[in-house]
């Protein structure tokens, strides 16, 4: 780089400093000599550790001479979070550096409260993001330092056991007799095996489930209309391991199954892949099993509770799905990947769901099942759970004001509920209540219930999703926002979001009910912001795009893009001009 920090006209000063979740925002104001003309468009700015080492390549967001610089602290564009170190940020155009960036006074004082510290691993680690101003100048430099953290003892020290120290029988275990040394040594083995021969091997596997469902069945049974599983070897891999122990013979088959793969579909975490690291020449792929709600997950909820560690799952994804472009953001921060990987297919699982010939089907059998709902205008009650997972998931049944629902119901509604299938306690519904009330809790498949609905009753679900392209009104019983924000989070406004009216007691969802107010407009801003293909043809596209090597040139550019600017960032050297400036 070519420093030209002296003469360059250029001074930048940070005013501001803010976090949206794992964004970090600072606010520069740049001032350029009147002598001077650069196109500020055309700036770049970059955080350089004192090394000379570039950390971040910023976004940048501009309005006037007000700079706003955006980066996810946990992944710098490299798939990983920002790297170990101090960093002071410089502003540059091209191949030359021309300011580096100051504190401004208003804000000195307050860069430790404007600091921030992510809790993860159980909450026995800590990666931290601390702002301060460097000593011994008669400026104020500004710096950012990270650094990932470990516990250490509190105790007074005393002088280490030299037995403790050289522990051959622990270390023994650690290196070569635990269980995951041993099967990743397993797997090391059987890719030895299979290496030659998994490019045109397919997995399709779920570590949360006992049976291939959602949009890995999907693309699977269209590979199989396709003929494709004569050029493609498809292999399956469906397990409870999330929640459930497994046995020795299940692990070692995994480890068969994935080193044989050349291509791996999940449509959930894989906690084993937290731990195991495929090879280079297998491409994991993401075919998220949720559309798109407001609940964080993964890196979006980083910090809190069950959150993941820096390295994970979610980084060895080389693409994952989404409806659209727009949503693409929500999915890349939950995976702590680039937006360029998320690529907008569609969800496969919904190809049945806008077929129209199913449709027609299951509307028949669902008046069939349910004839009750003949006639009848059909309430859908069906939220998510509240507990942190699936053995704690409960919903408080006594927020429900059962006998005033039925009482407005008369002759046009009748209700049916939908627990999430996490909640174990069954609804329970009086007897005087069961000509408009049931429970379809053990009813399959919640998309085809939506045929018949009339109004969704719902809060933080995933399901507005699918539900959304029936273009039927909606109601989002949010009574526990505040908390339910602070356990689990939202990754956008949730008022401003929610394709419908929001009510925060029973009492406001039952006006709503009444009054039919609904606030229906939203519906289809949402669907035209969530949705960039309306057809069958979203587990074509994941085969084509992915599979195939079909991707739209569009967004194979755009990944190419990425990658230079990626690349470009790992071969910057600021090394020789921080020296020539600690020099002078």
């Amino acid at each position: 780089m070519n420093w030209r920090i002296n003469e360059s006209g250029v001074s930048a000063t940070i005013e501001n400093i803010e976090w949206e979740r794992i964004h970090l925002i600072l606010t520069v104001r740049l001032h350029i000599d009147g002598q001077k003309t650069y196109d500020i468009d055309k700036m770049e700015f970059y955080a350089v550790n004192n090394f000379g080492g570039c950390g971040v390549k910023f976004d940048v967001r501009r309005k006037e001479d007000i700079i706003k610089l955006h980066v996810n602290v946990t992944n710098n564009g490299d798939l990983r979070c920002i790297p170990r170190g101090t960093y002071r940020i410089f502003v540059c155009e091209k191949d030359c550096v021309l300011a580096e960036c100051e504190t401004s006074p208003d804000i000195a004082d307050q860069l430790e409260a404007m600091s921030r510290n992510f809790l993860y691993g159980e909450r026995g680690k800590s990666y931290n993001v601390t702002f301060y101003i460097e000593d011994g100048t008669d400026t104020l430099p500004f710096r950012m330092h990270c650094i990932a953290l470990g516990a250490v003892g509190v105790t007074f020290p005393q002088n280490p056991s030299f037995l403790k120290k050289i522990n051959l029988i622990k270390a023994l275990k650690d290196c070569y007799l635990s269980s995951r040394s041993v099967l990743r040594r397993v797997y090391k083995w059987y890719s030895f095996l299979y290496k030659s021969r998994r490019k045109n091997t397919v997995l399709f596997m779920t570590e949360q489930n006992q049976k291939i469902a959602s949009n890995l069945k999907a693309v699977s049974d269209r590979m199989v209309d396709r003929q494709l599983d004569q050029q493609y070897r498809l292999l399956y891999s469906a397990r409870p391991a999330a929640a459930e122990p497994q046995s020795k013979k299940s692990w070692i088959g995994l480890m068969k199954l994935l080193a044989q793969s050349g291509t791996i579909f999940i449509d959930d975490h894989a906690p084993v892949l937290d731990w195991l690291k495929l090879d280079d020449d297998t491409t994991l792929i993401q075919l998220w099993h949720a559309g798109a709600g407001f609940k964080s997950s993964g890196y979006s909820r980083w910090g809190h509770e069950g959150c993941p560690s820096p390295q994970s799952c979610h980084r060895q994804y080389k693409y994952g799905i989404a409806g659209s472009k727009n949503i693409a953001p929500f999915f890349s921060e939950v995976w702590g990947i680039n937006d360029e990987q998320v690529l907008p297919t569609g969800m496969p699982r919904m190809d049945e769901y806008l077929d129209e010939q199913h449709r027609n089907e299951k509307i028949k059998e669902l008046y069939e099942q349910f004839p009750m709902c003949r006639g009848k205008k059909v309430i859908l009650f069906a939220p998510t759970y509240r507990g942190r997972n699936k053995k704690t998931a409960y919903y408080p049944y006594e927020l429900i004001d059962f006998e005033k629902l039925y009482q407005i119901c008369g002759d046009e509604y009748v209700v049916l509920f939908k627990m999430h299938p996490w909640v174990n306690k069954d609804i329970v519904i009086g007897k005087k209540y069961a000509d408009k009330f049931l429970d379809v809790k053990k009813y399959p498949n919640i998309n085809d219930l939506f045929y018949i609905v009339d109004l969704l009753i719902t809060d933080y679900s995933s399901n507005i999703f699918e539900y959304s392209l029936m273009r039927k009104p909606m109601l989002f019983f949010a009574f526990d926002k505040i908390q339910y924000s602070f356990s689990r989070g939202f990754h956008r406004d949730y008022e401003e979001s929610a394709p419908g009216k929001v009510c925060y007691s029973f009492e406001e969802v039952l006006s709503a009910i009444t009054d039919k107010d609904f606030e229906y407009e939203k519906v289809e801003q949402y669907i035209t912001h969530h949705f960039d293909y309306i057809d069958s043809g979203a587990s074509d596209r994941v085969i084509d795009w992915i599979l195939l090597g079909k991707m739209p040139e569009n967004i194979s550019n755009a990944i190419k893009k990425k990658q230079e600017e990626i690349q470009r960032m790992h071969e910057l050297d600021f090394a020789t001009g921080m020296l020539v400036q600690q020099d002078d």
